[in-house]
This record gives C-alpha cells, sequence and structure tokens, in this order.
C-alpha cells in the first residue's frame, strides 16, 4: 500500500512539474547567438561565452549583456 501511495505522490509531482516547466521557458527572454553577436548602432557587439558554473552560455556585451542563450 505504501509503494502505491509513494509511486502516485511521485507521478502526481512530476506531473505538476511537466505542466509548470512551459511556462517557465516562456519567462526566459529569447536570445540567440546571431542576434547576441550582431553589431548595432547603439549597444555595440556582443559576444557569446560557455559559463561554466551555469552550463549556459551567455552574452557578453552589446544589447543583450548577460542574457543566456537559449537557441542557437
Amino acid at each position: 500500500m505504501r509503494r502505491r501511495i509513494l509511486g502516485f505522490t511521485a507521478a502526481l509531482a512530476l506531473a505538476v512539474l511537466g505542466t509548470s516547466a512551459p511556462g517557465a521557458q516562456a519567462a526566459v527572454p529569447v536570445v540567440t547567438g546571431p542576434e547576441c553577436v550582431r553589431e548595432t548602432v547603439d549597444y555595440g557587439k556582443g559576444s557569446v561565452e560557455y559559463d561554466s558554473s551555469t552550463g549556459l552560455w551567455t552574452c557578453i556585451g552589446g544589447r543583450y549583456d548577460g542574457e543566456p542563450i537559449t537557441t542557437s
């Protein structure tokens, strides 16, 4: 009986996390690598660097300074 309750609780928790992930993903600004490095008159040119502490590619400088690269 305990295994059934534990299994049901785990399945319910994963279902809740699965439905909230797209909403959290939509809140992150979408910056592509080409957008990051494109030179603009107002902000200059950015570069894409890998941040090993977060495991993400990040835009450094330019218009999207400090924002994670979410698509290539």
